[in-house]
C-alpha cells in the first residue's frame, strides 16, 4: 500500500509539472508570434538601408570617401568591445549557452586587458560571474520587447567612443533567426562598418547623380546602418529566444505525459498487486480455518 501510495503521489506531481510547460509552451508561442511579426517588419528596413548603402558604394568605386566609422583609429587604441545578448530567463534549451560559447571564442581572441565585455540578460551577467570575467557594464533596461530608442541610445554610444578613436572593434554576439528550424549564433562586427556589396550584377552599370553631395549621403546614411543592424540583432535574439523556451517547453510537457503514462501502468500494476496478495490471504486464512 506505501508503494501505490508513493507512486500515486509522483503521477499528481508529474500531472502538475506537464501544466505548467503546457501553460509556458502557450505563453512562448504567443510571445513568438509578436516577436516575430516585428523582426520581420524591422527587417525589411534594415535591408531597405543595406540596399541604398551598397548601391551608393558601388556607384562610388573608386572614389574616396571618409568617415570615422568605416576603419579603426590610427595609431590602435589597443581595446575591443563585445557586446553579450542573452536572455533574462532560463528554460530556453541551448539558447544562452550557445550565445555564451560564441562569445567566449571571440573574447579569448583579444589579450584581456584589452577588451570591454557588456551584457544584456541575467544569464550572461551569471555566466561571466562564474567565469570570473570582469562585466564593464550589465544593460537591464532592456525588457522582452526594447524600443528603437533604447537601441539606439546604445548604439549613438558605440559610434560616438569609436570615433574618438577609443575603440578598435565593437562586436555583437547574439542569436540570429534563419528559419523555425535553424537559429545560430554570430558575432557581428557592428564597427567598423564593413559596407555590404553590391546586390545587382557587375555588368549592370548605373550613372548617379547625387544631392545632397555624397558625403552628405554618408554621413547621414552610415550611422543609421549601425543603428538599424544592432536593432534587428536585439529583434533576432528574442525571436530565437521565445522559440527555443517554445521548443523546450514542449519537449518538456510531451516527456511529462510519457511519464505519467509510464507511473500509472505501474501504480496499476503495484495496486494488481496488492490486492492478488490480499486475496490470497484472505483464502489462506478461510483455509486455515476450514
Amino acid at each position: 500500500m506505501a508503494k501505490t501510495r508513493e507512486i500515486k503521489g509522483r503521477i499528481k506531481a508529474v500531472a502538475n509539472i506537464e501544466r505548467i510547460t503546457k501553460t509556458m509552451q502557450m505563453i512562448a508561442t504567443a510571445r513568438f508570434q509578436a516577436m516575430q511579426r516585428k523582426a520581420t517588419s524591422a527587417q525589411s528596413y534594415t535591408r531597405k538601408i543595406s540596399e541604398v548603402v551598397s548601391e551608393l558604394a558601388a556607384a562610388l568605386a573608386g572614389e574616396q570617401v571618409s568617415s570615422p566609422l568605416l576603419s579603426s583609429p590610427q595609431p590602435k587604441a589597443g581595446r575591443h568591445l563585445v557586446l553579450a545578448i542573452t536572455s533574462n530567463r532560463g528554460l530556453c534549451g541551448g539558447y544562452n549557452a550557445n550565445v555564451l560559447r560564441t562569445a567566449m571564442d571571440l573574447i579569448q581572441q583579444y589579450p584581456p586587458d584589452q577588451t570591454s565585455v557588456e551584457v544584456v540578460g541575467k544569464k550572461g551577467a551569471g555566466f561571466f560571474q562564474f567565469v570570473r570575467r570582469t562585466v564593464d557594464a550589465f544593460h537591464d533596461d532592456f525588457d522582452d520587447s526594447p524600443t528603437f530608442e533604447q537601441v539606439n541610445r546604445l548604439a549613438e554610444r558605440y559610434m560616438q567612443s569609436f570615433a574618438q578613436g577609443n575603440l578598435d572593434t565593437v562586436h555583437v554576439v547574439s542569436m540570429a533567426f534563419k528559419t523555425m528550424s535553424r537559429q545560430e549564433p554570430v558575432a557581428l562586427q557592428l564597427l567598423p562598418l564593413q559596407l555590404p556589396t553590391s546586390p545587382h550584377s557587375p555588368a549592370v552599370t548605373a550613372v548617379y547623380e547625387f544631392s545632397p553631395d555624397v558625403q552628405s549621403l554618408m554621413d547621414e546614411l552610415l550611422p543609421k546602418s549601425v543603428r538599424t543592424r544592432l536593432y534587428q540583432c536585439f529583434n533576432e535574439a528574442l525571436v530565437s529566444e521565445q522559440l527555443a523556451r517554445m521548443v523546450a517547453m514542449k519537449a518538456a510537457t510531451d516527456a511529462a505525459g510519457k511519464m505519467g503514462k509510464t507511473l500509472n501502468r505501474q501504480y496499476n500494476r503495484a495496486r494488481q498487486t496488492a490486492i492478488t496478495t490480499e486475496l490470497s490471504e484472505i483464502i489462506g486464512g478461510a483455509a486455515a480455518l476450514a
